[in-house]
């Protein structure tokens, strides 16, 4: 785990039990997303693509996210940015940029996450670290749950 505010950078490192081309799916197709990270994922897993995905039930606290996939790269990588206005296209200056890195370890597969951009937000120091926190919160609660939903993926075929 490494978390720095200062370089404005989140990365974590974690392995699943399943091939690269299983933990694609599920890292990158909007129907398993939403199982493990947002309530709901909608947008086409095409570099480009605009979309969003939401927090929370509808008319009850919700928060709704832009999301802009970046780069797919079948069973490597897997990249977007997301945080921007609903119907933005993400770039730099408007939203995160997340990185999934899928390398082929064992019989499983090592996850190299890595979410940037706070600093290129343009925002104050103390505005920019309660964001940064409340990331690194968030991926704490959220990277965890990919094990065990590939697992359940796993074992129901």
């Amino acid at each position: 785990m490494f978390d720095s505010a200062e370089l404005g950078e989140i990365r974590r490192e974690l392995y699943i039990d399943a091939s690269p081309e299983i933990v694609f799916d599920v890292i990158s197709m909007p129907e398993h997303v939403a199982q493990w990270w947002p309530d709901e994922a909608d947008y086409e897993p095409r570099p480009g693509s605009t979309g969003s995905i939401t927090f929370g039930d509808r008319g009850n606290g919700v928060k709704v996210q832009g999301f802009t996939v970046v780069d797919l790269d079948r069973p490597r990588s897997f990249s977007f940015r997301w945080t921007q206005p609903v119907g933005a296209q993400g770039a730099p200056g408007n939203s995160m940029l997340v990185t999934f890195e899928l390398v082929p370890t064992g019989e499983g597969t090592t996850v190299k996450f890595v979410e940037t951009g706070f600093r290129e937000l343009g925002w104050d120091a103390a505005a920019t670290e309660s964001l940064f926190k409340d990331h690194v919160s968030g991926w704490n609660l959220f990277l965890p749950k990919l094990a065990p939903y590939t697992a359940s993926l796993r074992s129901a075929s």
